[in-house]
């Protein structure tokens, strides 16, 4: 039984350790015309500096990234579509699983996307992937729960 605790406990300490870094703006704060957050054309991941998640710069400290888009029906507004971008650290998703997107419409017909990821810098993609450690993280507390019954 002690050495399925210290198993538990090594498991919890790495995690605990390894902070990640995510992208962090919104195309709501960007100076007009001006796309720092990649509403309009491709994330400039060199014109942007991933912060850590569990920092003080952090907006939302968290466990992994997420970037969120809302884009509007064609003719919602006069001069044609918008396009919002968040991209934050996150610790809570709503299905509770990371590494896909999640998408849906709004009532007013506002098209909204949310992906989770658990990667350094994920966030910055087009599109996020499935990782190993979303993948092996089941695994891992099947193993723990094994040993500790």
């Amino acid at each position: 039984m002690q050495t399925a605790m210290k198993v538990l406990f090594f498991i919890i300490s790495i995690g605990s350790a390894l902070a990640i870094r995510c992208y962090q703006c919104s195309s709501q704060t960007d100076p007009k015309g001006i796309d720092n957050c990649g509403a309009y054309k491709a994330f400039n991941k060199t014109q942007n500096i991933a912060i850590e998640c569990n920092s003080d710069e952090s907006h939302m400290p968290g466990s992994f990234c997420m970037k969120v888009v809302h884009q509007s029906p064609r003719g919602f507004i006069w001069d044609g579509r918008w396009r919002q971008v968040i991209r934050q650290c996150a610790s809570v998703s709503e299905t509770g699983v990371t590494g896909v997107c999640n998408w849906g419409v709004y009532e007013n017909g506002v098209y909204w996307e949310e992906c989770y990821c658990v990667e350094d810098e994920c966030n910055g993609a087009s599109q996020t992937k499935t990782t190993s450690i979303a993948i092996l993280w089941p695994a891992v507390m099947l193993f723990v729960a094994k040993i500790l019954s």
